[in-house]
């Protein structure tokens, strides 16, 4: 990950924004849930989402199924500055080593974690992962850095955050909050259609997709800040702008930001 200081990335670092994306791992499914009927992995995974959307009205399988196909980070400085936004394992995104950088990443930095659902989704499946690959994760797991610890500060899980910690349902997610600061939220990809993608070998569609999640978490957690006294509203739309000018800037290698700036808004609420 890049740095304003490259002899010691992790100094400017306190918070790690990241989001996942996965596909279901169609052999496991073959082999756990319908073993001895001899379903090719194609053909679980189409039998799982069947079985899933007649029991439960929608065809999304289970976390502990998952496997990782992207995981994007964006790192952020104590002033909440935006520093720079990388995919792991780029460009090969394979499970085992997106995986591997993860972990090895939040070890290193040992920043607070930042996330949309993170406790829901994204943490159990990159733990599952690691078990999997018998990778360990061990700055995580340990009790006294409260990573874990749903009500601590050292993970900020924004869902957990703006629900109560689950008092109610928040219809609209990630794309409701984006789109109430003028950001562009959901653009052309939906997480149900991740798994087409990867089989028709658009992973790097998957990944940009991903760090525009990111992007949009990123800032969702300026404005929680202001919430709860960390930063002015002047100050979080100063913040707002200088990430608008890093992006610009990082289009020239990495293109597919401008889509993102494409349908950028300015927060005028309407109301």
């Amino acid at each position: 990950m890049s740095s304003n200081d490259p002899q010691n990335p992790a100094k400017d670092t306190a918070f790690l924004v990241f989001d996942c994306e996965s596909i279901p791992d169609g052999t496991l499914l073959a082999r756990t849930r319908y073993p001895n009927e001899g379903l090719s992995p194609e053909e679980a995974v189409a039998r799982a989402q069947a079985d899933q959307q007649a029991a439960r009205g929608n065809d999304f399988i289970p976390v502990s199924y998952q496997v990782p196909v992207s995981l994007c980070v964006a790192r952020v400085d104590r002033h909440f500055r935006l520093h720079s936004i990388r995919c792991i394992d780029q460009p090969q995104y394979r499970p085992r080593e997106i995986t591997r950088g993860f972990w090895e990443g939040v070890a290193h930095y040992q920043a607070r974690l930042v996330s949309f659902n993170g406790r829901g989704f994204d943490l159990p499946l990159m733990e599952l992962a690691a078990y999997r690959y018998g990778i360990s994760a061990g700055f995580y797991f340990s009790q006294d850095r409260g990573l874990r610890y749903r009500f601590g500060n050292r993970h900020i899980d924004l869902l957990d955050f703006l629900t109560n910690y689950g008092a109610y349902r928040l219809t609209g997610g990630l794309d409701l909050l984006s789109k109430l600061l003028g950001k562009p939220g959901k653009l052309e990809t939906k997480g149900h259609q991740v798994y087409d993608l990867y089989r028709q070998g658009r992973v790097q569609e998957i990944n940009e997709y991903c760090s525009f999640d990111v992007l949009d978490t990123y800032f969702v957690f300026l404005r929680t800040r202001v919430l709860v006294g960390e930063l002015t509203l002047e100050r979080e739309q100063e913040l707002v702008r200088l990430a608008k000018d890093w992006l610009t800037a990082q289009c020239a290698e990495q293109p597919h930001f401008q889509r993102y700036l494409d349908h950028w808004g300015d927060w005028e609420p309407w109301l």
